[in-house]
């Protein structure tokens, strides 16, 4: 669990300044011209009414309700309800991997998209918890809407030493039959990890009524594997170790990572789940703005 710690502690805003300072410049330059958030459209099923306002719809006014009231009643549904979102964050091994070409490692890249994306959140009231994970939950901070969950969200991210194997079907497991209202969750993982485990929880999930975002966040080595020469391969959530020479596998091993990905994004579509990948070399600001701005297309399309 997270710590009951004063966030005006100086130690403690030094250490998060950096990680928030980026995550809000890519906020700023990337939510310009977005009319409403693209979170909100995951959900469209009837939720509860409010009176009518002036300006709202005339075709969702519920005449039933007129009827027995005298009062006009709108239909509000989940997508205009504020959204709880839990962000669940691979904290394992494989997450501290950084190639040459990258600034940052696959967690430290992972880490701004969810600090970014939940200073957005927070901003429309929408409450933001966050799971940080590897064989198994390591912490859990239920969602908030408050300003200080965002120092509190980035704290444990810059805190945190990514370690040990991934089980992330486990986690999907468990995690559900903990959460008592629908939830949106955000997987950020590279998903390096049993897949079919993975789906088996995807699939409890989408019974209980949950929706999915899986933000695939990977190093681009891990798609071309760029080097030349012999070359020691190590497994880093394992022992295990390889001497190999790139060149005789590299074909095959670039199409089977590339099946790898298109595997992981048909088995989401599958469900009715977005997949979106991340490069840890690809800008920052255009991933999340090109996210963003698509997902907003998908909510207009939606309504």
């Amino acid at each position: 669990m997270p710590p009951s710690r004063k966030y005006s502690d100086p130690e403690a805003i030094a250490r998060i300044a950096d990680l928030v300072l980026r995550s809000r410049r890519l906020v700023e330059g990337a939510i310009n011209g977005m009319h409403r958030s693209p979170f909100h459209g995951f959900n469209i099923e009837f939720a509860s009414y409010r009176e009518y306002t002036p300006g709202d719809d005339l075709r969702r006014l519920d005449w039933r309700v007129f009827a027995r009231s005298d009062r006009h009643y709108i239909k509000q549904y989940e997508e205009e309800s504020n959204v709880r979102v839990t962000f669940l964050v691979d904290a394992s091994a494989s997450m501290k991997y950084r190639g040459k070409a990258t600034e940052l490692s696959k967690f430290d890249y992972a880490s701004t998209l969810v600090v970014a994306l939940s200073m957005l959140l927070t901003r429309q009231q929408d409450p933001v918890g966050l799971v940080l994970f590897d064989e198994a939950a390591t912490t859990v901070l239920p969602p908030s809407a408050t300003e200080s969950q965002i120092a509190v969200i980035a704290d444990l991210l810059e805190r945190c030493e990514p370690a040990r194997k991934t089980e992330l079907g486990d986690l999907l497991h468990s995690v559900t039959g903990q959460l008592r209202r629908r939830s949106l969750l955000v997987i950020v993982s590279d998903l390096l990890t049993d897949l079919d485990s993975v789906y088996d929880g995807l699939n409890r999930l989408r019974f209980h009524g949950h929706e999915v975002l899986v933000m695939h966040v990977l190093d681009r080595d891990e798609l071309e594997i760029p080097f030349d020469g012999p070359t020691i391969f190590r497994d880093i959530e394992g022992e295990e170790e390889v001497f190999a020479e790139p060149q005789g596998f590299r074909r095959a091993y670039r199409q089977a990572m590339a099946e790898f990905v298109e595997g992981v994004r048909k088995e989401c579509g599958n469900r009715g789940y977005d997949h979106v990948r991340f490069l840890t070399d690809e800008p920052l600001g255009e991933a999340l703005s090109l996210f963003l701005h698509s997902r907003e297309q998908v909510t207009r399309v939606g309504r």
